[in-house]
């Protein structure tokens, strides 16, 4: 499945204030949105290093899974009130990385380096 194929589909799942509109709230809602989720992802690796030693056993890799999908949904959302494709912000986003690596950058710090 392609970015553009999810967003297409998953927006028509979006019930939020002014859905749809690119407004201040519904950037706002959804950002939020996938901040919280990104925090749903974080504690169940903390459950995981706390209650099961550090061990990730293939019930953890479920439930971590579905929460990566609500991230999923959460940054399709926002990049959508945006109006930002997020086949082209993959793409952008590996030329840099990929930029950085050859330039012997990847691992420093600072946006534009």
């Amino acid at each position: 499945m392609q970015f553009s194929d999810y967003q297409e589909v998953a927006k028509s799942t979006a019930i939020y204030p002014e859905s749809g509109t690119g407004s201040f709230n519904a950037v706002s809602y959804t950002i939020l949105g996938l901040s919280n989720e990104a925090g749903e992802v974080a504690g169940k690796l903390k459950k995981i290093w706390r209650d099961k030693g550090g061990v990730i056993d293939q019930e953890a890799k479920t439930e971590i899974g579905k929460e990566l999908g609500d991230v999923l949904w959460y940054l399709s959302a926002a990049a959508e009130e945006l109006g930002i494709e997020l086949n082209d912000t993959a793409s952008q986003n590996l030329h840099k990385l990929l930029d950085r690596q050859k330039r012997g950058v990847i691992g420093g710090s600072g946006d534009n380096r």
